[in-house]
């Protein structure tokens, strides 16, 4: 074998490294039969929906909290849910990433409205906005709403407002929100698969 004085050095290193470990009481087979701990063990698992696009792929999350009253659970892991009909445990490049969209601190967790006339959003509580999105939804009914059209027949419409619906979530709410918005005279309603 060819051996020049560099590669000499370097053999005879990495030999005394490794009798000088075995020497100290390493021993590689006690090493790697070492147990890992499994680090989702202690963790609490929740479905979940994912909420990029309109397939409505269903997720996992793991956190690790105590489930006390006030403890904010920390979501450690995400991924695809096994059970779930649509995706069957597979996730999209989107919905793989998810994690980091959970961390974000760009993250909007608040409600917030920017006032006529000004730049900046302000933020509010999640009852004022409630609050005011039901006031304006009454205010513009009020002033658009259609009773009759130009023959006098009856057709109780309100055009002027519109309501675009999330396509994740299950029939029986987007059942009972399509006939909250018909009820209320709304024509301008779809859905989000659709679009």
């Amino acid at each position: 074998m060819d051996m020049n004085r560099r590669q000499f050095f370097r053999v005879s290193g990495a030999g005394l490294a490794a009798s000088s470990l075995v020497a100290l009481g390493f021993s590689p087979t006690a090493a790697l039969a070492e147990t890992r701990h499994f680090k989702l063990a202690r963790a609490t698992e929740t479905r979940n929906t994912c909420p990029y696009c309109s397939v409505g792929c269903g997720i996992i999350m793991y956190g690790l909290g105590d489930r006390a009253k006030n403890v904010v659970t920390d979501i450690i892991h995400i991924e695809g849910d096994p059970d779930h009909p649509v995706n069957r445990g597979t996730l999209c490049p989107k919905g793989a990433g998810l994690l980091d969209f959970v961390h974000s601190p760009l993250r909007l967790k608040y409600p917030e409205v920017r006032e006529p006339g000004t730049d900046a959003w302000k933020r509010i509580s999640w009852d004022e906005a409630m609050s005011r999105i039901a006031k304006l939804l009454k205010e513009d009914r009020d002033a658009n709403f259609v009773a009759n059209n130009a023959d006098g027949k009856v057709v109780n419409r309100w055009t002027s407002t519109g309501m675009l619906c999330a396509s994740a979530s299950s029939n029986e709410s987007g059942y009972i929100t399509h006939k909250a918005m018909r009820s209320m005279g709304m024509l301008v309603f779809d859905n989000q698969a659709r679009v």
